[in-house]
């Protein structure tokens, strides 16, 4: 049992945790493969995702524009058609679109009663502004990769947070969505996790790499957590 009092400042991972990123990468990648001629299973579109961006991601960091603009091509290599310039940057330029889940943003307002709110995001500056006006809070800190000059499950930008947020890591909750991005990298340095298992008894890991760790609460969604938190 988690004891939230002990907590001042809650951490999140945005894409798939508050934005319901595998509609918006559905919908974005659906109707360039469908003018290929190709005919994916939404759940393969997410596995071969999953698969091409943590790829793009290793190495010498680049933005994550340009990693979404990697992931079209991938899709091009893989199953072999020419993209247009436009289909090139049609994943990156729909980030813009993605919206917060339906529990987001009144979850958040009443999280922020309690808690400091925080971003820790594999994003763009700029993208992320796009959203941040979809969420409708003030957070107290926004760390994105771009920031970080790393992608999550790298240790580096929990560790740029936790020395943004300038306070103890005893005191850091962080929730996410993603096993492999977030739950794996931010148990490993003794930060307190909340899984939000926004895929439920769905098939496959989605738009993440399938990883195992053990959070320290599971929720469903986030308006559970906040009566988790009797908020």
């Amino acid at each position: 049992m988690i004891d939230f009092n002990q907590y001042k400042a809650l951490t999140f991972d945005c894409y798939g945790t508050l934005i319901n990123w595998e509609s918006g990468i559905l919908t974005s990648i659906q109707p360039v493969l469908t003018a290929h001629n190709i005919n994916l299973s939404d759940e393969l579109i997410l596995e071969h995702f999953a698969e091409f961006e943590s790829a793009l991601e290793q190495g010498e960091y680049r933005r994550y524009r340009d990693v979404l603009r990697g992931v079209v091509q991938k899709f091009a290599e893989q199953f072999d058609f020419e993209p247009t310039t436009h289909e090139i940057n049609s994943l990156a330029d729909s980030i813009q679109h993605w919206q917060p889940f339906s529990d987001t943003v009144a979850a958040l307002k009443s999280l922020k009663q309690k808690f400091g709110l925080v971003i820790i995001s594999n994003v763009d500056n700029d993208l992320f502004a796009f959203s941040a006006k979809l969420l409708q809070v003030e957070f107290n800190h926004v760390i994105t990769a771009e920031q970080a000059k790393s992608y999550k499950p790298s240790l580096n930008n929990f560790r740029l947070a936790i020395e943004r947020i300038g306070i103890p890591q005893q005191q850091i909750l962080h929730v996410a969505a993603s096993v492999y991005h977030d739950i794996v990298p931010a148990k490993s340095l003794g930060i307190a996790t909340v899984w939000v298992n926004r895929r439920g008894e769905q098939k496959g890991a989605g738009a993440a790499l399938p990883a195992i760790a053990q959070p320290d609460l599971e929720v469903p969604d986030l308006q559970t957590l906040v009566s988790e938190i009797n908020l």
